[in-house]
């Protein structure tokens, strides 16, 4: 079944019952991209999503893992020998946020390496989920470095997840071609209503970054509904429909995940 709604960032693996989630998704006809927070969790995701066409799979190493230390060294050389041979990359990124200091040569460190690791083995089609919190310029600057914002038929889909950064990093980020995938928290600032505003709509992805706490019990209807409170927000946002948001987003989705 090809999906009708499609949530561009949310996370299995922190789920209470990923594979009750995903068969529940693939049912419903709801398309996911089950972003990774610890690459040695890559493996299980994939297992889980291989008989489903509707969930596609990043590899990623979550900015906070590697700020309290869960993930380190190992982990680094594994999600840059595994996103190597992979299209579908995140959750991965940086996080300069107060509560981390200190990290920061670490986790730039990591997505340093990611970026030449992608760069030595390009794919076409590869999509990057993007964790960026006071560290847009930086990821921005890290992404130009190794030529991933250069459009060529080898160049990544970069998808920034919940934007926050400045209103100049936004221009810069938009004027690079980067998408945007927005969920309801997002809308709930006032930064963050202006930016959604500010996007193009054909750059426009929707998310849940589901769950909100790890170990909750989620279900794929409040996937859905939080998906469509996001639309019919977007929608008042840019003074147009709701079914038009919809249908262009998922058509952006369709495009950038190739969903069949």
């Amino acid at each position: 079944m090809t999906p009708q709604l499609f949530d561009a960032h949310c996370h299995l693996d922190l789920m209470v019952h990923p594979d009750a989630v995903a068969d529940e998704a693939t049912a419903l006809g709801l398309g996911l991209f089950d972003c990774g927070v610890d690459p040695r969790d890559f493996a299980s995701a994939s297992k889980r999503a291989c008989s489903r066409s509707n969930i596609f799979v990043g590899i990623g190493l979550h900015p906070w893992w590697l700020a309290d230390e869960r993930c380190g060294i190992a982990e680094i050389n594994l999600l840059c020998e595994v996103a190597a041979q992979e299209r579908f990359i995140g959750e991965v990124g940086l996080d300069f946020s107060a509560r981390f200091a200190g990290s920061e040569p670490l986790q730039i460190q990591a997505f340093d390496r990611l970026c030449d690791a992608l760069v030595q083995h390009p794919l076409t089609g590869r999509v990057i989920s993007i964790h960026a919190v006071r560290s847009a310029g930086t990821v921005l600057n890290v992404l130009e470095s190794h030529g991933l914002l250069i459009p060529n038929s080898d160049s990544p889909v970069i998808i920034f997840h919940w934007f926050s950064g400045t209103s100049d990093e936004l221009v810069r980020a938009r004027n690079a071609g980067c998408y945007f995938s927005v969920n309801e928290r997002m809308l709930a600032t006032k930064r963050g209503r202006e930016y959604a505003r500010q996007i193009p709509l054909d750059r426009l992805l929707l998310e849940t970054d589901a769950p909100a706490e790890p170990n909750t019990e989620t279900s794929v209807q409040s996937l859905i509904r939080s998906l469509a409170r996001t639309s019919m927000h977007i929608a008042s946002l840019k003074n147009c429909d709701a079914k038009r948001i919809e249908s262009v987003v998922l058509a952006t989705a369709h495009s950038v995940f190739d969903l069949r």
